[in-house]
């Protein structure tokens, strides 16, 4: 196959050649009599995105979202591979939780890595035994799933994973610096009509910091390569730069800001919560020039019913693996970010960080995981378009440029209408 005329992120308008689900080729390519030929029409051509951070519910809590769902979300949206966190039911903390698992991820239309979990029970033994994408999210304060874990097992779950050479992925909140406070009283109605700015002020921008700080001190201590999950304020940006860690940033906390939380309600309920429009304007510099590393979406799909409850009965989490390219392309397009940075957040880097060096790149050797985009075409963003289970979104009325076909290893798994037959491998074996 060769896809000819592909304008890629840094200008060049190339042809690439796929054969047996690798690049063959980039570049100015004679055609072979017999080929099958897509003319990219000077569209741009990306590199498939790597969604680090998602959670796809499965197995335990299927009524939210399924492997063959969330990965059809995730396809639509341009993203080949995902990374699937552990607070499921049985949690990924043992060797058999971690099987159970990859038992249901064999239903995902794309590639994916399958992350361990820590809890006082977890089986490291059986646990490092397996395939590990990276151990984590390790909570350093409860989320969804009740995870959170006291600061010598983090330690010592650091250590074992960087004596294996597994990444660990933190959730980095202080619970000791909550202010409990924020969330007494009166606190509004149920859903929509809910005040989520208590729950951003409850869970303060000052306990990231801290447990940012704690984080990096501890990998160093032990080695550990450290990278900090959805990073939502700049200063916790700048504290895991300064300690080593590399991080991530979700576009929730890159496109929403606490200004949003009266018309989102528990909709805008998250672990870590919205922050001011000052720290959302923050994040976006340091996403612009480089300060931070990956764009993941957290992608915690809850059903609306789940969500329309009050603000300390509704679950935190929002969907966001299909919008997550499609909104910084839009950003691309309105000159925020260059074409280059949105490959690099998307693609190129999680593949470097997470040792993936045959993703996120459109080079000879690599998967031929590839998406076509024409940013001519950019439209509204509505939950009834998306392919979630749960079937809304946080970037309701948002615009954002969704791709016109994606590519797995070669294979069409969406046409822009339709979904097509190619399924996943965990890309660790």
């Amino acid at each position: 196959m060769r896809i000819e005329n592909a304008t890629l992120a840094d200008g060049r308008v190339v042809d690439v050649r796929v054969e047996d689900g690798a690049i063959d080729a980039v570049g100015d390519l004679d055609p072979v009599d017999g080929e099958e030929v897509l003319d990219a029409d000077e569209n741009l051509l990306l590199p498939g995105a790597i969604d680090v951070h998602v959670h796809f519910r499965e197995p335990g809590f299927e009524h939210k979202e399924t492997w063959e769902t969330g990965s059809r979300s995730a396809a639509a949206g341009g993203v080949t591979t995902v990374a699937d966190q552990p607070n499921t039911d049985p949690t990924t903390t043992t060797g058999d939780g971690f099987d159970a698992k990859a038992d249901r991820a064999a239903n995902s239309c794309i590639d994916y890595g399958i992350n361990g979990g820590v809890t006082p029970d977890w089986d490291p033994e059986n646990l490092f035994e397996r395939p590990l994408f990276a151990l984590g999210e390790v909570f350093l304060a409860d989320s969804t799933g009740d995870m959170g874990i006291d600061a010598d097992l983090f330690a010592a779950a650091a250590e074992r994973a960087g004596e294996a050479g597994v990444p660990v992925t933190v959730h980095a909140e202080d619970a000791e610096l909550f202010d409990e406070s924020a969330i007494e009283g009166d606190l509004g109605g149920p859903g929509r009509d809910a005040d989520s700015n208590a729950w951003s002020a409850y869970r303060r921008a000052e306990a990231e910091e801290a447990a940012v700080e704690r984080a990096v001190r501890v990998g160093g201590e032990t080695g550990a390569q450290i990278h900090i999950a959805h990073t939502s304020t700049p200063e916790g940006v700048d504290a895991a730069r300064d300690g080593g860690a590399t991080c991530e940033v979700t576009p929730h906390h890159l496109f929403l800001s606490r200004d949003d939380c009266d018309e989102l309600g528990t909709y805008g309920r998250m672990n870590p919560p919205l922050r001011s429009e000052a720290r959302r304007e923050a994040m976006f510099e340091r996403l612009a020039d480089g300060r931070i590393d990956v764009v993941a979406t957290d992608h915690a799909p809850h059903t609306r019913e789940e969500k329309d409850q009050s603000l300390l009965d509704a679950p935190s989490g929002v969907p966001g693996v299909e919008t997550m390219v499609p909104l910084l392309l839009g950003a691309a397009v309105d000159g925020d970010l260059s074409l280059e940075r949105v490959r690099d957040v998307v693609a190129t880097n999680p593949a470097d960080i997470f040792d993936l060096p045959q993703k996120g790149r459109i080079e000879a050797g690599a998967d031929a995981d590839l998406v076509l985009y024409d940013l001519d075409d950019a439209r509204e963003i509505r939950g009834d378009d998306l392919h979630s289970k749960c079937g809304w979104t946080p970037f309701e009325g948002f615009t954002g440029v969704f791709p016109e076909w994606t590519m797995l290893r070669g294979e069409l798994v969406w046409d822009g209408d339709e979904f097509g037959d190619a399924s996943g491998e965990n890309v660790r074996v």
